[in-house]
């Protein structure tokens, strides 16, 4: 597994980062060796916080936690991670047999200074290679990022480009192409 490390109003010394890769190297039983881990460390109100991504086998799962120990943080984020595999175990099984491992992704970030006249200004841009996935995968992936919507190619309508969204209600939604 390979490791990034970036901290954010702090400044922490080697042993909490490598207390956070033997952490998460308890998840690489989960992934391929090609997987990635990136580790967000900062400081905010008194809470130490700590934002975990790993990204393997074409699935990225995303954990927030804060706590007032950096350590305490580290290890509530290593385990929503492994209780959202545990909980997806039976979905993911059947999404790493459907060749999820081809998957590639590539992002681009701007880091454009911020307009204080214009707030149409778009500050972010990610680039994406769609892998077609059914919508029931979409949601999944959606749910894994803990993100409000999710893009993908539909594979229950040809390929074409839809959107997977959580609605108000709680249910989720289909933006898809009306060609």
């Amino acid at each position: 597994m390979k490791f990034q490390y970036s901290e954010k109003k702090v400044k922490l010394p080697e042993k909490v980062h490598a207390y956070a890769e033997k952490k998460v190297m308890k998840l690489s039983r989960f992934f391929e060796e090609d997987a990635e881990a990136l580790i967000v460390f900062s400081v905010e109100k008194n809470r130490n916080q700590v934002e975990l991504t790993v990204h393997g086998a074409g699935t990225w799962f995303r954990a927030s936690e804060s706590t007032s120990d950096m350590f305490a943080s580290i290890d509530a984020a290593v385990g929503t991670i492994e209780g959202q595999i545990r909980k997806n175990k039976t979905r993911l099984a059947r999404r790493l047999r459907q060749d999820a491992f081809t998957r590639t992704v590539q992002e681009e970030t701007s880091f454009a200074p911020e307009v204080a006249e214009d707030d149409l200004t778009i500050i972010r841009t990610k680039q994406f290679q769609f892998k077609p996935m059914t919508r029931e995968e979409a949601v999944l992936q959606m749910n894994l990022l803990g993100h409000n919507f999710f893009a993908f190619r539909d594979e229950d309508n040809g390929g074409s480009f839809a959107v997977v969204y959580r609605r108000n209600d709680g249910g989720y939604g289909l933006l898809d192409d009306a060609e």
